[in-house]
C-alpha cells in the first residue's frame, strides 16, 4: 500500500513529534519542517500528497508559505492547524488557499480522518485529469485562472486562490446557476452555515472587482446558488 506523504510544518517540537510518532507507519510518511521557510524547501524536495501547517510560526507564517505555494500549485490539499479560531482567521486561511482548518487542541483520530478525506479528493483528481479551460473573457475583463490574474483595460488584479476558483466555476457555467453546495464541497470540504457565509463574502469581493463591467452581474438565486450573467 502506497503511503500518504505528509509535509507537517509545525514550530512546536513536542506537538510535531507527537503527530509524527502517531501517524508515521503503514499509512503515512511524515516529513517535518519547523517554519514556513523550511516548509517551502521540504515541499520542493518531497512533493507531498498533503500539507499540514501551523499558522503562527517564526521566520515565515503558514499563510505566507501557502500563498507562495499556491502560485504554482493549486491542487495539493492544505490543512491549517491553529489555536486561533476567530472568523477572520478562518476566512483568511481559506482565502490563502487552505482546504480545511483544524483548531488546537485536536484529537489524533480527527486529524487522521481530515487528512484522509482531503487526500482522497486529491488522488481522485490526479487519477482522472481533465483538460480544463484556463482563460476566460468576462465582458471587457480577461481572467486567467492559472495565474489568478483578472485584467481590465490594462489594469491587473491578483485574485486570491479562493476567489479565482469561485470565478472559474462561474465562468465555466456562465448564464447558468452554479450550485452553492457543490462549490462548498469542492473548495471548503463541507457545506456548513459558516462556510456558506464565507462563500458569500468572496462573492461580494468578486462583484466589487468586476464592478467596472456594466453588463456583468453575479446574481444570487435564493436557495440554489450563484449565476454569472453577461448581457
Amino acid at each position: 500500500m502506497e503511503k500518504i506523504k505528509v509535509l507537517l510544518v509545525e514550530d512546536e517540537p513536542t506537538l510535531a513529534m507527537i503527530i509524527k510518532d502517531t501517524l508515521d507507519g503503514n499509512e503515512f510518511d511524515i516529513t517535518l519542517a519547523a517554519n514556513g521557510e523550511e516548509g517551502l524547501s521540504r515541499y520542493a524536495e518531497i512533493n507531498p500528497d498533503i500539507i499540514v501547517a501551523d499558522i503562527m510560526m517564526p521566520k515565515m507564517d503558514g499563510f505566507t508559505m501557502v500563498k507562495l505555494i499556491r502560485k504554482t500549485d493549486t491542487h495539493t490539499p492544505v490543512l491549517f492547524l491553529s489555536a486561533r479560531s476567530a472568523a477572520n482567521d478562518v476566512v483568511e486561511g481559506f482565502e490563502t488557499g487552505g482546504n480545511d482548518y483544524l483548531k488546537k487542541p485536536f484529537g489524533m483520530q480527527e486529524l487522521i480522518v481530515r487528512i484522509k478525506a482531503l487526500v482522497g479528493k486529491a488522488f481522485t483528481f490526479r487519477e482522472e485529469p481533465k483538460k480544463e479551460e484556463t482563460c476566460f473573457e468576462i465582458g471587457d475583463y480577461h481572467f486567467n485562472s492559472v495565474t489568478q490574474i483578472l485584467s481590465h483595460t490594462g489594469i491587473e488584479q491578483e485574485l486570491s486562490h479562493r476567489e479565482a476558483e469561485i470565478l472559474k466555476r462561474l465562468c465555466e457555467n456562465r448564464n447558468q446557476v452554479v450550485n452553492t453546495q457543490n462549490i462548498l464541497l469542492d473548495l471548503w470540504g463541507d457545506d456548513s452555515f459558516f462556510n456558506s457565509r464565507s462563500l458569500h463574502v468572496f462573492i461580494t469581493k468578486l462583484r466589487h472587482k468586476l464592478s467596472k463591467g456594466e453588463r456583468i452581474r453575479i446574481v444570487n438565486v435564493r436557495g440554489i446558488g450563484y449565476k454569472l450573467i453577461i448581457n
